[in-house]
């Protein structure tokens, strides 16, 4: 989950009377387009240039998003133990460690070998809890997800939903932070194409890629509920807080 602090801009508090707005936001056809050719992008191979050739061996076996999930799934959890990170997607294969934006960034990196968009979406929670970050995808017309966590919940989601909002409203009920009393998810963002970040070179960077995280907060988002609705939220089930507490990649 993306880590919110004062120096970044705090996106989502749009009046709860705008909410509406969402329902109505067109999901564009523009943020994907038909698959290139294996490998390439606009005909382009340079993108992947700084990967060896087993990270494209890897990649190529990496052909459906139930596989992309399995493989983002099998990295362990990156805790961040020496402070806080967004590594590149080769960093990643290279530590063999992810948290949600990370896994992200590496999922969409793969889309984009296959000649998909390499897109991921904020979802923005409560000041009380953090953001989660996913890398979407289409099948038939349908937005799909691939999400890196350490939870039970906040995970894969097949492709079967007909907009962005649609999506990310499945997400709503269980997302709370670890300990929590009330659902936390606030706002969401639209997808964000990573082909925007490769004069930083988003996929291969040694350093950490914080303008992507940076970028995010800082996108419009669109809120989910409004200021009534968020009051009356009920307490989750003793049950329900005690699944959100269980993780993948235990201490």
């Amino acid at each position: 989950m993306i880590k919110r602090n004062a120096a970044w801009t705090e996106i989502g508090n749009i009046p709860a009377q705008k909410s509406l707005l969402s329902e109505m936001i067109p999901q564009f056809a523009v943020f994907y387009k038909p698959p290139t050719p294996v490998g390439c992008y606009n005909g382009s191979a340079m993108p992947f240039s700084g990967f060896s050739p087993s990270d494209l061996r890897l990649f190529r076996r990496l052909d459906t998003p139930a596989k992309v999930q399995d493989f983002v799934n099998a990295i362990p959890i990156n805790r961040e133990p020496e402070g806080d990170t967004v590594l590149s997607p080769l960093r990643v294969l290279r530590e063999n460690r992810a948290h949600c934006i990370e896994g992200a960034m590496l999922a969409a990196a793969i889309f984009r070998y296959h000649g998909e968009k390499p897109l991921i979406v904020d979802m923005e929670a409560a000041s009380w809890d953090q953001d989660h970050v996913i890398a979407v995808f289409k099948r038939d017309g349908l937005w799909g997800a691939i999400s890196k966590t350490n939870h039970p919940v906040l995970r894969y989601r097949e492709p079967v939903y007909r907009t962005i909002r649609e999506l990310i409203m499945s997400y709503f009920h269980e997302y709370t932070p670890v300990g929590g009393e009330k659902k936390s998810l606030r706002a969401y963002s639209l997808p964000v194409d990573l082909t925007r970040f490769d004069k930083i070179g988003w996929m291969t960077s040694p350093e950490d890629v914080w303008d992507v995280p940076y970028y995010l907060c800082e996108a419009k988002h669109f809120p989910i509920l409004t200021r009534s609705q968020i009051a009356a939220l009920r307490k989750l089930d003793p049950i329900e807080k005690e699944t959100s507490s269980r993780e993948e990649w235990p201490k």
